[in-house]
């Protein structure tokens, strides 16, 4: 497939999907990719940026092992295929001739890559906390795995979306089944998209999927930045309890000292992209790779304590007034996360499953942290593609799961509607760590909405048509798989009724 420089670069290194059409290499795109770099200059505070500590190609090879040890422990795949095919986003498949085959140690469940100056970086398979990228030099993390108790019983045993049973009378009345079945088709041609998993729900009932080779319904694929509309829930959940409130300042010890512009950072901020910290990442307009590792990705592959680290970055920014898609931002919303449960005496790790995903089915969901027990959901989460959309259906129905409220009245609303700093800098395209259809980046109604993850990871939620279609897809088939999920949800499209 041929693409212009700039969207070549979005499907290789996995970044955002709707940047490839909002920065597409046109002269008609120029002037507003312009604007939107002359307004975020012009609100600059004078504030120092210090970069990421540590060898780049040492990075790299941090990131290959925690996505090798993933794909081999969690996913099951062979490594051969994995080394070609997957997790391109902190293991850049360029640099991965450069260091070399990685070692996969089976009995005790690690990947080794060894730098050609001789220093070794490991990632090691923990259970329920997935692979964890380990500093160098070190065995084990500085955490006690934690096994999370699932209190769900055999999904065999129970009808969907709790469990895996499907009802066998026919399709619903009012569905073009023969279009949907189009659709699947179409999900995975060419062979090159790598789709994985395709599945498809109206009005909450499965009507469509199926899996690639050597994938099931229970297979955790990788699913990257979906994991922050995870976040979006699990902070959903607190806001209900009555522990944080969308509009209070984001209580992050670091920012307590007096006079600390940070600490006026609202939650909100956060979950709207908007804090305002100063960090690189590849998806800014003005991003120059020339200035070294970003700390977007650093943020996966440092093997420090991630939340910590964002914590401790300046501002850019006066909070709320410019929309960067950074993730600085969702790390600090999974501290607060971590400091809410541990604070009233829980346990941290076992939180998600049993406040939110034993609630609506989910038992598939590998959350993966950093050294510390950090979670890191800002992207290093697997899960099945039924999972993801158990997950999309409870924001379809208005945060209420199996008839009980999960999420707070009002906050699917607040998600995915277009975040206020976004709609500033003249992007309405991202909500609450949702994706927006606004400038419609799919062929569907400007109502959906979506969880997004890199190499083409998509939860759609479409409520004008009461429609969930989530494609999942090996890393390598991100540009093809693109294609191939369009052409699939225009066949949808077709297929099934507007909601009255």
């Amino acid at each position: 497939m041929s693409l212009p420089s700039s969207r070549q670069v979005i499907v290789e290194r996995g970044l955002a999907l709707v940047f490839a059409v909002m920065f597409a290499a046109t002269p008609a795109a120029q002037p507003r990719h312009d604007a939107l770099i002359a307004r975020a200059k012009a609100l600059e505070l004078n504030t120092p940026y210090v970069p990421p500590p540590g060898d780049p190609l040492e990075l790299h090879a941090a990131g290959y092992a925690k996505v090798m040890c993933s794909a081999v422990f969690v996913t099951g795949l062979d490594p051969d295929f994995a080394r070609e095919n997957v997790g391109f986003f902190t293991g850049p498949y360029e640099e991965r001739a450069r260091l070399g085959k990685p070692m996969i140690d089976r009995a005790a469940k690690a990947v080794h890559i060894t730098l050609p100056s001789g220093v070794k970086r490991t990632a090691r398979y923990l259970g329920d906390q997935g692979c964890v990228t380990l500093p160098a030099g070190k065995a084990s993390p500085e955490f006690k795995p934690v096994s999370v108790k699932r209190g769900l019983p055999d999904p065999s045993t129970q009808l969907w979306p709790m469990g895996d049973v499907l009802p066998k009378d026919a399709p619903p009345a009012g569905l073009d089944m023969a279009k949907v079945n189009q659709a699947l088709d179409a999900a995975f041609e060419p062979a090159a998209a790598m789709t994985a998993a395709f599945v498809v729900t109206w009005k909450g009932r499965l009507i469509a999927e199926r899996y690639g080779k050597g994938i099931t319904l229970h297979t955790p694929l990788e699913s990257w930045s979906m994991g922050k509309s995870v976040t979006a829930a699990l902070m959903g959940i607190l806001v209900r309890q009555g522990v944080y409130q969308l509009s209070q300042p984001a209580p992050i010890p670091e920012w307590q000292a007096h006079g600390d512009p940070r600490s006026k950072i609202r939650i909100a901020d956060l979950l709207h992209m908007s804090s305002g910290l100063r960090i690189r990442a590849p998806q800014d307009p003005d991003y120059d790779p020339s200035r070294g590792y970003p700390d977007h990705v650093y943020l996966y592959t440092g093997a420090v304590n991630a939340f910590h680290y964002a914590a401790t970055r300046p501002l850019q920014w006066p909070p709320g007034t410019v929309g960067r898609y950074r993730n600085s931002d969702p790390v600090l919303v999974n501290y607060l996360i971590r400091l809410a449960v541990e604070h009233r005496g829980e346990e941290y790790l076992s939180f998600p499953q049993r406040e939110l995903f034993d609630a609506i089915g989910i038992r598939t969901m590998v959350m993966e942290t950093d050294p510390y027990g950090d979670f890191l959901l800002q992207g290093y989460e697997l899960a099945s593609a039924r999972d993801w959309a158990r997950l999309a259906n409870l924001y379809l129905q208005d945060g209420v799961g199996n008839g009980k409220r999960i999420l707070p009245d009002g906050y699917v609303k607040f998600v995915s509607t277009v975040a206020p700093a976004w709609q500033a800098d003249g992007r309405p395209i991202y909500g609450a760590f949702f994706w927006i259809n606004g400038e419609g980046a799919f062929p569907v109604p400007r109502d959906a909405y979506y969880m997004a993850g890199s190499g083409t990871q998509i939860a759609l939620i479409i409520p004008s048509h009461d429609l969930v279609v989530v494609r999942m897809g090996h890393y390598r088939g991100a540009g093809p798989g693109f294609l191939s999920l369009q052409r699939a949800l225009a066949l949808l499209m077709e297929a099934v009724p507007r909601k009255n």
